[in-house]
């Protein structure tokens, strides 16, 4: 089998049997993609542990880092064990690569008091009646209010939200479902969203597919294959906007990088960054969880997390933080 063959049968391993979430699949054929073209589509057999050290090496004369680095060292151990299982390979040449220790690099975090400047600013947006702006603010909140990742936002449905005990159902990394609390802001912000905002977006698509689905001037006929398949396309996004909570301002469900634009632009200026993504809110979210007190393990099943390990990062993000608070307040410090 060749490289592109195996490589092709483990994603769908990946989705399929170990139902890893697609955005963790991306990631794995983006790796492994960069392996073929370094290495080029030869049978998988013939591949050493010195083509793998040279593709890592080249790597990180790329200026990769140590966690992109281990990342890949990874993503190739599940390759050929996967292979080996499959008998597909003899041997494992991966297992003889080494791979680098990541740092430990602490997450950053805005503070309360920066965004509670942030949704202030957002909630003056959104009384100005604009619905893109309202929901701006419902997401903002949202987000922050239960330490939610992007994916599992964009992928909430109108049967996931429990208003009356102000909780989410929300499908995690490995398609496992977990149900967190949000706050009372939160819950207006998004009621107003829900009433006075999501209608005038889920309109817009409506309008989107009757408009494709007239005949075009000088264009092809509504019953020709391009405008029918145009037509049909539309109308699937339209059903499946339906039951999304959060539109995107054409109606349909609203996508990752536009989360990911919004959270650039209103909360980076807060934290000093140029760029900074959604997950920044749920590194704050956790961190002032942490610093208000809540138990490790309930921030843990808060955030989704299957190992203690990785909600221990906050820890030493709340006490990076105290130190800084002594560091300049303290006349001994």
């Amino acid at each position: 089998m060749h490289l592109s063959e195996a490589v092709e049968g483990y994603l769908a391993h990946l989705a399929d049997v170990r139902r890893l979430s697609a955005a963790t699949v991306r990631a794995y054929r983006s790796d492994l993609a960069d392996l073929v073209s370094a290495l080029g589509d030869r049978p998988l057999a013939d591949v050493d542990v010195e083509d793998l050290r040279e593709w890592q090496w080249q790597a990180a004369r790329s200026g990769r880092s140590k966690a992109t680095s281990a990342r890949r060292t990874s993503t190739l151990r599940g390759l050929f064990a996967w292979a080996v299982e499959q008998e597909i390979v003899v041997a494992d040449p991966s297992q003889r690569l080494v791979s680098p220790k990541r740092g430990r690099t602490l997450p950053a975090v805005a503070t309360a008091e920066a965004l509670e400047g942030v949704l202030a600013a957002a909630a003056q947006r959104a009384d100005g009646g604009d619905p893109v702006a309202v929901r701006d603010h419902a997401l903002l909140e949202i987000l922050y209010g239960s330490g939610a990742r992007v994916s599992e936002i964009c992928g909430l449905d109108l049967d996931d939200v429990d208003h009356e005990r102000r909780t989410l159902l929300l499908r995690g990394k490995g398609d496992k479902d977990r149900v967190v609390p949000f706050g009372l802001p939160a819950s207006r912000a998004l009621e107003a969203y829900l009433v006075r905002a999501r209608p005038v977006l889920r309109a817009r698509a409506l309008e989107a597919t009757v408009s494709i689905g007239s005949a075009r001037n000088g264009g092809p006929s509504e019953g020709s294959g391009p405008a029918r398949g145009e037509r049909h396309a539309a109308r699937a996004r339209t059903d499946a906007a339906g039951r999304a909570v959060f539109l995107g301002a054409r109606g349909a469900r609203l996508g990752p990088r536009a989360v990911h634009e919004l959270v650039s632009r209103t909360v980076a200026p807060s934290v000093g960054e140029e760029v900074l993504g959604p997950h920044a809110l749920r590194h704050s979210a956790a961190t002032h969880l942490l610093d208000g007190g809540a138990d490790l393990r309930a921030v843990q099943e808060i955030l989704g997390h299957a190992s203690l390990g990785t909600t221990q990062i906050y820890t030493h993000v709340s006490a990076e933080r105290l130190r800084e608070a002594y560091r300049l307040a303290h006349p001994r410090a």
